[in-house]
């Protein structure tokens, strides 16, 4: 087969060949300038000159850029003594951070939790445990003081209303209710309404802020009845009310004022439980040795 010279010509200078020779030849000359660039050729006089001074490496990162010359002893005594400074600050912190975390890490578990749930853990404590934890850290003893944790306590003391508190709410409501009843009764200076509120037994009493003393129901009913025949009015208020209800049996206690300027008495009424209603078995009315006494004992009932 014979291949013509124009065939040959054509084939070497066709457009797609040109443009990758170019292309080959515009690179190996950019990787030429690239190596040159990186690697600039020294003078000998340069080199002679940085061979004559010794360099010394240096680990830190401050602006020494890796080396430290002979001849600046003063600078690498600075920068030593800034060293050795840094170095001392960063073992004192070490060495604080390390007491911090000991202490926390020491700290007990009840003394990381919140207030709240530490009331909680406290509510299973009795009362000697209780003061036995107060006397164990400042912390603990603020937690064993919280008025919480004693009320918490008081509520498991006390005891349980065998009904359940619905009815223990039901029945302290009726308590009070006879109790004001009782009063309403003598500033209305009904007899057959006292008569009703207490309990026909033997063993009823009634002490008037006289200090006589009336036993069985006989007797009590008449002191009532000597009580209302007098012609003075009965206006008193009565305050501080605390009812306390048991199964079976309540007390009232109370403070009631005839004149707020001779001060109060104090009153003790005490209820049985009795076919489904609850009456009075005891009134005991003593005055407070405030003022005039003689005053009072007159306005008393």
């Amino acid at each position: 087969m014979e291949i013509t010279t124009s065939t040959l010509t054509f084939a070497f200078f066709s457009q797609p060949f040109l443009l990758a020779s170019s292309l080959t030849i515009l690179s190996l000359l950019l990787a030429l300038l690239a190596i040159r660039s990186k690697f600039p050729k020294s003078h000998p006089s340069s080199s002679r000159a940085t061979s004559s001074k010794r360099t010394k490496t240096c680990n830190c990162c401050c602006s020494c850029n890796g080396s430290i010359e002979n001849s600046d002893s003063s600078s690498v005594a600075s920068i030593t003594g800034h060293l050795n400074g840094v170095a001392s600050a960063v073992d004192m912190v070490a060495a604080v951070s390390d007491k911090v975390a000991e202490r926390q890490t020491g700290a007990s578990m009840m003394e990381q939790l919140v207030p709240e749930i530490t009331t909680h853990a406290l509510s299973y404590l009795d009362y000697p445990s209780l003061c036995r934890l107060s006397m164990t850290n400042s912390l603990m003893r603020k937690a064993a003081n919280d008025d919480n944790a004693w009320k918490a306590l008081y509520h498991k003391d006390t005891v349980t209303p065998v009904n359940g508190w619905k009815a223990y709410y039901a029945a302290t409501r009726a308590i009070v209710n006879a109790n004001t009843e009782f009063y309403n009764i003598i500033k209305e200076r009904a007899l057959p309404a006292m008569r009703r509120l207490w309990l026909n037994a033997d063993y009823v009493k009634c002490i008037h802020a006289s200090g006589e003393l009336f036993s069985g129901y006989n007797a009590v009913m008449q002191s009532w009845q000597l009580a209302f025949n007098w012609d003075q009015g009965l206006d008193f208020q009565v305050r501080d009310v605390r009812a306390r209800v048991l199964t079976d049996m309540a007390w009232v206690t109370m403070k009631t004022y005839v004149h707020m300027d001779t001060g109060p008495f104090t009153v003790t009424n005490v209820f049985e439980f009795h076919n489904g209603r609850w009456y009075m078995v005891h009134h005991h009315n003593s005055v407070m040795l405030d003022g005039d006494v003689d005053q009072q004992i007159l306005h008393a009932f």
